[in-house]
């Protein structure tokens, strides 16, 4: 029989637990974040990591108070739905469970630092904490089993479905870079020689009947004119498409803003015009930075090209779409070879000195007929005035200048 004072202890440290539930999640959050790393880059999967974390110790914390069974508890619903997220994004169960296993050992330490407070007795305190660690066994393993299922129960439907199969081939190309052309052309369908621009589509988590309207948008999508030359699920919320051109001009001039209805609450985000198979990704690797900003824009916008956001976007630490921008508004600049650094030198000190080849030449201890011809000479290798897209020469100047040939493109061999 239990004692009362057992029981009463285990109750009140399961109460002041829970009046601590929000600190709790963030510091398990923390730890998961920092030992699971195929969570990482992922916002959506980030979020249900939490609301997944919060609800099992809501739910643990309340049953320990109340002296629940395990045997009466069900999957908290947030935890159903994390799970299911990982078996859409092909993510292994392993690291679906090992959230599991390093929360059991923190809540149980919590836990004992707070039953000595309670206990009358060292044996008291004894019972209490082979209740608690007994407790949360039983839970942990009572709640994997049931994930388990969902996650296979969700592999198996996901993976049944035609369009999943593509996007798992979708998947291959974009993350083996031992894919070569030929074979990309071959799993995606696409011709790699042409201009791609790449498309997230996607819609709020917290509205109803998602998968009913993602599959409506993906049928008017396809009946579109312009309609996307391949379109895949990344998820139950998420489409990813691409659109081929056969120029950068028809590229560019694509109308897509009314690829959706101005009343839907589908989202797009999309990346710049992009050639072959290196274009191929990197312009849907700009569509998902796009949609990391429009995400935290108040109020989202409904249409979010990574050309406008592009400053923002960069912010990731990506240092292979970052050389693709810089090379983008530097062109020739963006070489790594001597020559290429004198120029880019001159230029960023001539801008910051507001266009003065006096100021420039002080600077630098160099003549200003010098900076005149070098400045001459990078309009030239760039391809483009210094005056046109400032902004962004400008801070590719400064990038360069900061990251060095981390960033740049090699020089051709001679």
């Amino acid at each position: 029989m239990r004692d009362a004072v057992v029981r009463d202890a285990v109750a009140g440290v399961a109460g002041t637990l829970n009046s601590q539930i929000a600190e709790r999640t963030a510091e398990l959050e923390r730890i998961f974040l920092a030992q699971i790393p195929e969570v990482h880059g992922d916002e959506p999967i980030k979020e249900l990591l939490a609301a997944s974390t919060a609800s099992n110790l809501s739910v643990m914390f309340e049953a320990l108070r109340h002296d629940i069974a395990v045997d009466q508890i069900d999957v908290p619903p947030p935890a159903a739905a994390y799970a299911r997220r990982f078996a859409q994004r092909g993510l292994p169960l392993e690291a679906l469970l090992r959230a599991y296993r390093l929360g059991d050992h923190h809540f149980i330490q919590w836990f004992l630092a707070h039953l000595a407070d309670w206990a009358d007795t060292p044996q008291q305190l004894e019972r209490a904490a082979t209740e608690v660690v007994a407790f949360t066994v039983e839970y942990v393993d009572r709640i994997s089993e049931a994930l388990i299922d969902i996650y296979r129960e969700e592999r198996k439907l996901w993976g049944q479905r035609t369009d999943a199969a593509r996007a798992a081939q979708v998947r291959a190309v974009l993350a083996d870079s031992s894919v070569d052309e030929t074979t990309a052309e071959i799993m995606t369908g696409l011709a790699m020689h042409r201009w791609h621009v790449g498309v997230v589509l996607w819609m709020a988590r917290d509205e109803r009947d998602v998968v009913g309207r993602m599959d409506e948008a993906a049928r008017a999508l396809r009946a579109a004119r312009p309609s996307p030359d391949l379109l895949v699920p990344a998820d139950a919320h998420t489409l990813w498409a691409w659109y081929a051109a056969a120029s950068e001009h028809d590229a560019r001039t694509l109308d897509l803003a009314d690829v959706v209805d101005a009343g839907s609450r589908i989202r797009l985000a999309i990346g710049e015009p992009a050639r072959y198979l290196d274009g191929f990704r990197a312009t849907h690797g700009e569509a998902l930075r796009a949609q990391v900003v429009a995400e935290t824009a108040v109020p989202p916008h409904r249409v979010t090209r990574f050309a406008e956001v592009r400053l923002s976007a960069l912010l990731s630490e990506n240092v292979d779409e970052l050389r693709a921008w810089v090379v983008r508004a530097l062109g020739g600049l963006a070489t790594d070879d001597d020559p290429s650094a004198r120029l880019r030198d001159t230029v960023r000190t001539y801008l910051e000195s507001g266009g003065h080849s006096t100021e420039t030449a002080e600077r630098l201890h160099i003549h200003r007929n010098t900076v005149r011809y070098r400045v001459r000479r990078a309009e030239e290798v760039r391809g483009r005035p210094l005056d046109e897209e400032r902004i962004d020469l400008e801070v590719a100047l400064v990038v360069c200048a900061q990251l060095g040939s981390s960033v740049l493109r090699p020089a051709p061999s001679s």
